[in-house]
This record gives structure tokens, C-alpha cells and sequence, in this order.
């Protein structure tokens, strides 16, 4: 059937400019909706101002937002860390090591002594650097003399030396040589050359993504103008977010990821959200011939209050992260919330200015099949009695289904990201594996131990005495004549190898009650830590505040509880996946990675929210629309094959749109973009299409009234929220 728009009489026309139209019956959201749309300046401009305002300041997102900030706060490495920075001329785990080999003679032959000094004048010139010290033998100076590492010390924060690592490493290369190679490396450098490849790895996913996001919406919407509303969302949402972290960065570091993650979850939601309001919009105006404005207000009335209700449901979850004491995370957790901020302000606010301009032109360019009216899916109705009629046989399967992929999780082992996942090309690798070949596995991995000046004989005596512990090199004076020393102690195993957070363990209980241990290693290990405690409480945070927001927005405990719980299915399940793919490495050859043996250790805490958030906005709409048939009908049948007809198509084309964006993630960049998309694809694949479209529904089928049952104390306090209407 050829998609044409719905003729309407004039005085339905006419109703959306009646200037005393009653907007007593519409709810706030419903008033909005009618507001906006009679107030089209006012509501274009102020998004002007606010596009504008912040979008001057969002072209300097990449250069100003940091990459660094992977640090516990709070924590005994962190303590050594800022000593070594203020006593012992910036030698602190943040520092760069410049590393000069020489594939034949001897550097104090040939080419070496030139290239040497060339790269101590370069480092000397950055003002943002500290004392530069020269390679000494014995410690920076390899046995053989064809190795040796320059040592700059950092004289700013961690962020800003990643600043200086992206300004400083291009020019120290280019002065190999033919015989001399020089490679900068060290936690700064790693963070810098890991952030350039995960650019280009957005950027090349980007370029991808949007034509296949583009195709499934004009599939999703059947109209290519329809198609093209998220996009408005999307942008308005990230050009603002990008702003406002640029102007956030400069009161506090902000880190790059909050804008990579911001910029996933701006596509993904503003794509759900305007889903949602479109199809309503559509099925009122032309389905049931209403004026724009009673069309506007009733769209905002129950999917406006859908979406605004799952936006907090995805705020509160990412909420959680912010209990971690890390500054990476926080910022994050932080850039996604403000870009989910915009963009819920874009869907409640510009879309419904939009709808209501454009009316029936939003069907132009209309695929010919298209029924644009139609809200109710056939196709959908005819699944969701078939889910009635078996609802054992289909629950079972999907629950065995996500049991089986969900049991891996058992032994899933976490740790930091190595330096595997850097590109074997990259600056910060090559010289890591020419430090690895001349002084040993363990000496990027170097520890520092801060120590008062009289215990510092006993602490190097402990440090020579510890199997842990390869090499220990002479106790340093502080620069500026304070009582402390630093001794620089090489484990005998790899940065990674979790046997040297056993070895820090053991000497944080040995060493004397002065000494600090710390170094770039032993910070990624008391991140880990943190992590692993803060997890637990995370989850649980997110879990709770899950479902006393559904239990707020549904008024019913027993689906709101197995709403959540189903949620935590579906995430457990994706984190099985996970394992076997990153832990195992079970097509590593297909993705084009280096499996580490384990899964990065902040993938849990931070994925969890994010696949959480996402999977309860599936649950919101599933339930609401379930919700507003039960408030109209008392009819539990009704509920349950109502909700998968009308969101079915829904959640269909948005789990659709997220896992093809998600999956880009997967075929293109370094191994920590890879986990994100394939972890965040699994599990949007899993939850959109297993659990909310079938084992939800079954849910609703088998608790039947019991499900919408409240108890009358219970009532009493919870606010009156309804989703029906008319």
C-alpha cells in the first residue's frame, strides 16, 4: 500500500491554531508539547543560544579533554606519585622515558652520542617538564651499551603530561637515525599513542555506522524525512555535551572518553526517543485524524512520559559510577549523564516543535509499503499471542539461552589493560618491548619506593631480600633536601603478570612503616583494587535505584522487580560472552585483536551501568505501553499483546540501530573499544530482542493481575503516575 498522508478537515487543521484551546485534560508533558509548538520562536532560539553557545567551544573537544585521570584516588601509589613529583624533580610514574637503542654499535659510538643529546635538548625545551636526566650505568644504561633510557621528569598533573607525550613525540622520533632509533614511552606515552588510535578508530566506525544507522531508520520510520529526526537529536545532543565539557575541563579534568561515550549514547538514545515519539505522533495524527496539537499532547502525554521516565532510569544507573573515586570514571559516568541531559531536553522540547511544524511531511519520501498511521504492528500483535498462548515453552528456551551464556562469568578474571592494547607500531610499545629486551621483563614495571631517610638502608635491604624483586638500584636524595628517599626496585615479571600485585602486597607489609610503594604498575594495580571493591556496591546501587524507579513509574512491585531482574540476565549474559571472546580468545581472529588472558578490570563496573541504563529504557517503554493498555483495559491479555504491538517495532528497530553502532565498535581500533562493542552489542542484542520481546512478555503472562497488584499502603505514598489516555 502507497504511503500518502491522511487528508484531515480543515477544522482538525484548524484546532492546532485555535488560540483558546483547553489544555486542562493534558498532563505537564501533554501542555509542553502544545506549548512548544505555539511558542516556535521562543523554543528555536533558546536552542540556538544554547547550540551556538556551546558549539563554538566543541570543535575543541579532542584537544582540550585529557586522557588520563586512571588513577585511585586516595591510594598509597598516588601518595608516592605526587612525593616524587615534589622531592625528586618530577621522577614519578607519570614521567617520560625516552628510550634510544642502537641496532649496532654501541651508543657511545657512531650516531648515539648525537642522537642522546639532541633528544636532552628537546626534552629540556618543554617547559612543562622537570629535571632531565641522562642515561646512568647500571640502571638506564643497558649492559651491552646499546640501550639507554632518557628520563624526563614530569613537572605538571597527569593530564597535562599526556598533553606534552602527544606535542613532544612525534619530534623525538624523528631523530633516529639509521642506526639509532628513538622511541618515547612510559604511562604518559601510552595514554597519548592509546588515545590517537582509539580517535581513528571512532572516526572510521563513524564513517561506517551512520550509513547503516541511516538505512535501518528509513526502514524503522519508512520515510526518509521521518528517518532523519533522530539525527536532529543527535546533533543537538552532542554538539552541547562537547561544549560543556570543554567548558566542565576547565574547572576539573574532564577525560576523553566521556566524549566517545557520550557520542555512542547520544546516537543510541536519541534514535529510541525520537522512535517513540514519531510512531505515537504518527498513529494520532493520521491513524486517528486528531489535530496536531491533540496529537502533539497526547504523543507527550504517554510516550513523552516513557521517555522521560527511561532517561532517568538511564541517569540514575550511570549515578552509580560516580561512587568510584577515580577521576576517569567519574568524568565518564558524567559526559554520558550530560549528553543523555541534552538530548531527553531535545526530545521534550525541539522534536515536538518539529513534529508539529512539519506534521504530515514528515512522510514525504515514504517507502511504498509504509502504513504511516498505524501504531498497533500486526506482525507484532500476531507474536505476542503466540507468546500468550505458549508462554512456558518460549520462557524456558530464552531463559536456558541466557542461562548458558551467562555461566562463563564464573571464572571470568579482570586486570588493567596491558600493552596489548596499544597497535604494535605504536611509540609506547616499541620502546616498552626495547626496555622488556635490555633490562628485563619486569623493568617497565619499575617500582618506587618512598621512603624516610633513616629506614631507607632496612627498605632496600627488604627490597634486595624479596623473590619478587629483580633488581634494586641505589637510594636517590630528594632534590629539595627533605628527609625521604627513592629507591627504584625492577620486578622480575611483566607489568601485567598479576604476580607482581602479590610481590606489592608482600613489600607493603614488609618494608619499613615510612615506605610507600608506588610506579606507574603499581598505580594501575591499586586501580584494580579499587575497582574490584567499589563493583560489588556499584551494582548493587544501580539494582535498587533500577527498581524503585520502575516501581515510582509503574506502581507495581512484582513487574517492576522481575523487570530488573531480567535486566541483570541479559547483562550477565553479555559478560559471559565477554569472557569467552577476550579472556579465551575465541575469535580474536575474526575481531583482529590480541586477547590478553582476561578481561579489562573496568569493564565490569562501567559496562555494567551503561548496559543496565540501556536495558531498563527497553523495559520503560515495554512496561509503560503494557501499563497504559492495563489502565484502559483491566485486561491482563490485553496488557501483555497491547505493549509487544505497539513498542514490538519499536524496540525492534532501536536494539537494531544500537547493535549495528555497537558492532562498529568491534571491527575497527584498539582492544578496549573492541570489548565496548562487542560486550554493549551482545548485550543490546540479548536484551532486545530475547528478553524485552519475549521473555518480559512472558513474565506479564504468568503473574498475570498479579503483576499491576499494589498493595494499599504501598499506593498511598507512591506518587500517581498513569500512562493512559483519552
Amino acid at each position: 500500500m502507497t504511503s500518502t498522508s491522511t487528508p484531515t478537515s480543515p477544522a482538525a487543521n484548524r484546532a492546532s491554531d485555535a488560540p483558546g484551546l483547553d489544555t486542562r485534560g493534558y498532563g505537564l508533558l501533554g501542555r509542553l508539547g502544545i506549548w512548544v509548538g505555539g511558542h516556535a520562536r521562543i523554543t528555536t532560539l533558546a536552542w540556538l543560544i544554547v547550540i551556538v553557545g556551546l558549539g563554538v567551544f566543541a570543535p575543541r573537544v579532542e584537544t582540550e579533554l585529557s586522557g588520563a585521570g586512571w588513577q585511585a584516588n586516595g591510594s598509597e601509589s598516588v601518595t608516592v606519585r605526587e612525593l616524587a613529583s615534589e622531592h625528586f624533580g618530577g621522577n614519578a610514574g607519570h614521567a617520560i622515558q625516552v628510550v634510544v637503542h642502537s641496532t649496532g654499535a654501541p651508543l657511545d659510538q657512531g650516531d648515539g652520542p648525537q642522537v642522546i643529546r639532541e633528544v636532552t635538548r628537546v626534552l629540556e625545551a618543554e617547559p612543562r617538564l622537570a629535571e632531565v636526566v641522562a642515561p646512568l650505568p647500571g640502571a638506564s644504561l643497558s649492559p651491552d651499551g646499546r640501550t639507554a633510557v632518557v628520563l624526563a621528569g614530569a613537572d605538571v598533573g597527569t593530564n597535562e603530561m599526556v598533553r606534552v607525550a602527544t606535542d613532544l613525540k612525534q619530534g623525538l622520533q624523528a631523530l633516529s637515525t639509521d642506526t639509532v632509533q628513538v622511541n618515547p614511552t612510559g604511562s604518559s606515552l601510552l595514554w597519548s599513542d592509546f588515545n590517537e588510535a582509539n580517535l581513528e578508530a571512532m572516526l572510521a566506525s563513524e564513517m561506517f555506522s551512520w550509513p547503516v544507522t541511516l538505512a535501518i531508520l528509513v526502514l524503522a520510520f519508512g520515510a526518509l524525512v521521518a528517518a532523519g529526526l533522530p539525527l536532529i537529536l543527535t546533533l543537538a545532543g552532542l554538539v552541547a555535551s562537547a561544549g560543556s565539557l570543554v567548558l566542565i575541563n576547565e574547572l576539573m579534568p574532564v577525560s576523553i572518553w566521556a566524549m566517545n561515550f557520550a557520542m555512542m549514547f547520544s546516537l543510541a538514545l536519541g534514535i529510541d526517543y525520537a522512535l517513540f515519539l514519531v510512531v505515537r505522533y504518527r498513529a494520532a495524527r493520521l491513524g486517528r485524524h486528531e489535530s496536531p496539537d491533540q496529537a502533539i499532547a497526547e504523543t507527550m502525554d504517554t510516550a513523552g512520559k516513557a521517555v522521560l521516565l527511561s532517561g532517568a532510569t538511564v541517569l540514575v544507573s550511570l549515578s552509580a559510577v560516580l561512587l568510584v573515586p577515580s577521576p576517569s570514571f567519574r568524568s565518564m559516568a558524567g559526559g554520558i549523564m550530560l549528553s543523555v541531559l541534552f538530548v531527553l531536553a531535545a526530545t521534550l522540547t525541539l522534536l515536538p516543535l518539529v513534529l508539529v511544524k512539519l506534521d504530515q511531511r514528515i512522510n514525504k519520501l515514504s517507502l511504498p509499503w509504509v502504513r504511516a498511521g498505524e501504531h498497533r504492528s500486526p506482525a507484532f500483535a500476531a507474536w505476542g499471542e503466540r507468546l500468550w498462548r505458549r508462554p512456558v515453552a518460549w520462557g524456558a528456551t530464552s531463559l536456558i539461552v541466557l542461562v548458558a551464556l551467562a555461566a562463563p562469568i564464573l571464572g571470568l578474571r579482570t586486570a588493567m589493560p596491558s600493552i596489548k592494547v596499544l597497535p604494535e607500531d605504536a611509540s609506547a610499545r616499541i620502546g616498552y618491548d626495547q626496555v622488556q629486551d635490555a633490562f628485563g621483563p619486569g623493568a617497565p614495571g619499575t617500582l618506587q619506593i618512598v621512603v624516610k631517610t633513616p629506614q631507607s638502608q632496612a627498605a632496600a635491604e627488604t627490597l634486595a631480600q624479596d623473590a619478587g624483586v629483580a633488581t634494586v638500584m641505589p637510594a636517590v636524595p630528594a632534590t629539595d633536601g627533605s628527609d625521604r628517599r627513592l629507591i627504584q626496585a625492577v620486578p622480575t615479571v611483566d607489568p601485567s603478570d598479576p604476580e607482581l600485585a602479590a610481590t606489592v602486597a608482600r613489600l607493603r607489609g614488609d618494608l619499613p612503616a615510612s615506605a610507600l610503594v608506588g610506579g606507574a604498575a603499581v598505580e594501575n594495580i591499586d586501580l584494580k583494587s579499587q575497582l574490584d571493591e567499589y563493583t560489588p556496591l556499584v551494582i548493587g546501587v544501580v539494582l535498587v535505584l533500577g527498581f524503585l524507579l520502575l516501581l515510582v513509574a509503574l506502581q507495581a512491585p512484582l513487574i517492576s522487580l522481575l523487570g530488573t531482574l531480567a535486566s541483570l540476565l541479559s547483562t550477565a549474559a553479555a559478560f559471559g560472552v565477554a569472557r569467552l571472546v577476550f579472556q579465551d580468545g575465541h575469535g580474536s581472529g575474526l575481531l583482529g585483536f590480541e586477547h590478553q588472558g582476561f578481561l579489562d578490570a573496568w569493564a565490569p563496573v562501567f559496562f555494567f551501568a551503561m548496559i543496565f541504563a540501556i536495558a531498563m529504557d527497553y523495559t520503560v517503554f515495554l512496561l509503560a505501553s503494557a501499563k497504559e493498555h492495563w489502565e484502559k483495559s483491566g485486561d491482563p491479555h490485553e496488557a501483555m499483546v497491547g505493549a509487544v504491538a505497539h513498542s514490538g517495532r519499536v524496540i525492534f528497530a532501536a536494539g537494531g540501530v544500537m547493535v549495528a553502532v555497537f558492532f562498529t565498535f568491534a571491527l575497527s581500533g584498539p582492544l578496549p573499544a573492541k570489548e565496548m562493542g562487542v560486550i554493549l552489542g551482545i548485550a543490546v542484542l540479548l536484551d532486545a530482542f530475547l528478553v524485552r520481546l519475549v521473555l518480559l512478555p512472558v513474565m506479564l503472562r504468568l503473574s498475570g493481575r498479579a503483576a499491576w497488584a499494589t498493595p494499599a499502603w504501598l499506593h498511598r505514598i507512591l506518587p500517581d503516575i498513569t500512562f493512559s489516555h483519552g
